[in-house]
């Protein structure tokens, strides 16, 4: 990488996207919990291509507590994964593992409800870890490849790092770092606010 296109990379900003408690279903559970046949309805695009908040949403319950009102975002997946923040898992009385999307083996389960019928997960509730999504330019100027771990540096007065942010680069992303809600709120972060890309560590 040429000294220009390094400083360019190092004033560039990453866009930050907030990650509210979501859960993403099968085929097989969309029907269980909104009926036979059931598609999901789009409600709002999400920045990652193809990806959209859908209008439906349930009801977590875990041995503590509830949360009602939690967002599907679709498409639907192969399986059923619930990601939460750890303030939620104190609420419902479950610990969700730090996990990478699509590493749910040996997270704790919970109980899913819809209005026509209930999920019984025995697995499948994890805290998403942060990371960045990156197309292959962005990947280029930062000087970075899939999997790489990197740090990210925040602004203003509730200011700091965050240390092993994963990244994952695909023609279909669009740049955007995504951190779940007891992140943003310790950083003082909301939606479109903008980060720096640090320290890189390949995998």
């Amino acid at each position: 990488m040429s000294g220009t296109k390094q400083a360019d990379a190092a004033i560039k900003g990453i866009p930050v996207g907030v990650s509210n408690r979501h859960i993403h279903l099968s085929d097989e559970h969309t029907e269980t919990l909104f009926g036979s046949g059931y598609t999901l309805t789009r409600e709002k695009e999400l920045k990652q291509v193809g990806e959209f908040a859908a209008k439906e949403t349930v009801t977590l319950v875990g041995p503590k507590g509830v949360i009602r009102g939690v967002r599907v975002l679709g498409p639907v997946r192969k399986f059923t994964q619930v990601e939460i923040s750890r303030t939620d898992g104190f609420s419902l009385g479950v610990i969700p593992p730090l996990r990478d999307s699509g590493s749910i083996k040996g997270s704790p389960g919970i109980v899913v409800v819809g209005p026509c019928g209930a999920v019984t997960l025995s697995e499948g509730v994890i805290c998403a870890a942060r990371h960045i999504h990156m197309q292959e330019e962005d990947a280029r100027q930062f000087n970075v490849t899939d999997g790489s771990r990197v740090t990210v540096t925040v602004d203003g007065p509730r200011g700091g790092t965050f240390a092993n942010v994963l990244v994952r680069v695909n023609p279909s992303f669009r740049l955007e770092f995504h951190i779940d809600t007891d992140e943003a709120n310790a950083a003082g972060l909301k939606n479109g606010d903008m980060v720096k890309l640090g320290q890189v560590r390949e995998n």
